[in-house]
């Protein structure tokens, strides 16, 4: 069914999951996301699964919800991003290590530094998910009232990152001579000085950390409107897709291939790994009960205005046990729209069910056994939707074992999936290529 290529996975692991239950599944890690011994140990687990990274997630406030529903929320107590992956660095040997840090509350100079520093200890394991900040919370902690207009985030973040890669290639691979003899430390004709000055930012440089082993730290955008993605074509090494079905994923990836031809990169220079939940059962009917009994645990108080919200209409007044009546056609999105009512229409769904599914974790989901989940992950990757998955977990440590022991066996036994780690850099792991430095 598939060419040569093989699935690269990425594990989605702060927070330990986006479903909005995780934390209270019988027998999950309530404190997971402010405990480093289990989050060392999932790392470990993953590397010892040949998984390509770990991905951690990162928010500059706390989430901007209703105090109903933000006190049963397991992610306002989290570690920074780069603090938790410097800690893992040392306690792994080959996966990838990818954090998050904004581009409308960072400073080039600083971003640059950070994860230079982390490629450094990591030897070569680094990357770098480029976000510019949706929630308009975040601006009240810096000085603030609110979030810039959406693309000029965008213009500010493509900026941002032309400045950080002008750090990051201040010194020649060769700069450091380090000859004792003759008491010479670096070369100075090995030594660019960047002295950027743009719309958004005025840094001198150099920088004051050697050029990345890397070359460049991997860079993750997950950006899906207009300006999101062409960030993404223009930047990008890897793009979280999240589109929830597979014809609309196919189309996403053959836009970014357009994107890529249009600025002059070559199609396959970045690779496409849609974000989906894996949730498992010995057969699909228990895997099914599995789903059913994670969105239960969600609170339908809770999770009723993000239904009214997706809809575009007030859902308090629906029978909470009955299905979901006609909806009258709005001004709210309607791709959103569409895909609430075909989820409701496809899976029987009643009104409370369907909220909880949505305040869960309404985005892609493989829910089956592992040869049926690894089927459909063959799928996306021959009809060109996805070249791998950023996989979230429903819950953790069981929903990590799950995937580790189960199904990445049954890929492997495809020739889906590495055996073993070919490389040792993250660039390595994921087929792309050290990038020149750009002044020398």
């Amino acid at each position: 069914m598939t060419d040569t290529r093989k699935l690269h996975l990425s594990a989605f692991l702060k927070p330990v999951s986006l479903h909005g239950a995780a934390w209270r599944y019988p027998g999950s890690w309530p404190d997971a996301n402010l405990n480093f011994a289990h989050l060392k140990a999932l790392a470990q687990q993953l590397e010892r699964a040949c998984f390509d990274v770990v991905f951690t997630a990162d928010h500059l406030a706390v989430l901007n919800l209703p105090m109903e529903a933000l006190r049963r929320s397991h992610t306002v107590s989290t570690f920074e991003p780069l603090t938790l992956l410097s800690a893992l660095a040392a306690a792994t040997d080959r996966i990838g290590l990818v954090g998050t840090a904004s581009t409308s509350f960072e400073e080039p100079f600083h971003v640059a530094r950070r994860f230079a520093s982390l490629d450094h200890i990591s030897q070569g394991r680094a990357g770098w998910n480029i976000v510019t900040t949706y929630n308009p919370d975040a601006a009240l902690n810096f000085g603030q009232d609110d979030l810039r207009e959406h693309d000029d985030r965008y213009r500010q973040a493509r900026e941002f990152h032309a400045v950080v890669r002008g750090l990051w290639d201040s010194w020649a691979d060769d700069a450091f001579v380090r000859d004792q003899a003759e008491g010479l430390f670096f070369d100075p004709a090995r030594l660019h000085v960047l002295d950027h000055h743009g719309a958004h930012f005025a840094v001198r440089g150099p920088l004051n950390i050697a050029r990345p082993v890397q070359g460049a730290p991997v860079i993750f955008q997950a950006g899906a409107s207009e300006a999101g993605r062409q960030l993404a074509a223009e930047t990008a090494d890897v793009i979280f897709g999240a589109e929830a079905t597979l014809e609309g994923a196919k189309r996403f990836y053959s836009d970014i291939q357009r994107r890529l031809r249009a600025v002059g990169r070559a199609e396959g220079a970045l690779r496409v790994m849609p974000g989906a939940m894996i949730i498992m059962g010995e057969t699909m009917a228990e895997a099914q009960a599995h789903r059913a009994r994670l969105d239960g645990l969600v609170d339908y108080a809770q999770c009723l205005p993000t239904l009214s919200r997706l809809l575009g209409c007030d859902a308090s007044g629906f029978a909470p046990d009955a299905p979901l009546p006609d909806v009258p056609e709005t001004n709210a999105s309607q791709s959103t729209r569409t895909f609430v009512l075909e989820l409701a229409a496809r899976e029987g769904l009643t009104v409370r069910q369907l909220a909880q599914r949505l305040g869960g974790y309404g985005g892609l989901s493989f829910v089956g056994t592992p040869a049926s989940i690894a089927d459909e992950m063959e799928l996306w990757l021959a009809e060109r939707a996805a070249d791998g998955f950023n996989i979230l977990f429903p819950h953790v440590p069981v929903g990590v074992s799950d995937v580790t022991d189960r199904l990445v066996p049954e890929l492997q036994r495809r020739g889906l999936f590495r055996t073993a780690y070919e490389g040792r850099t993250l660039r390595e792991h994921l087929g792309l290529p050290r990038p020149d430095n750009a002044f020398f």
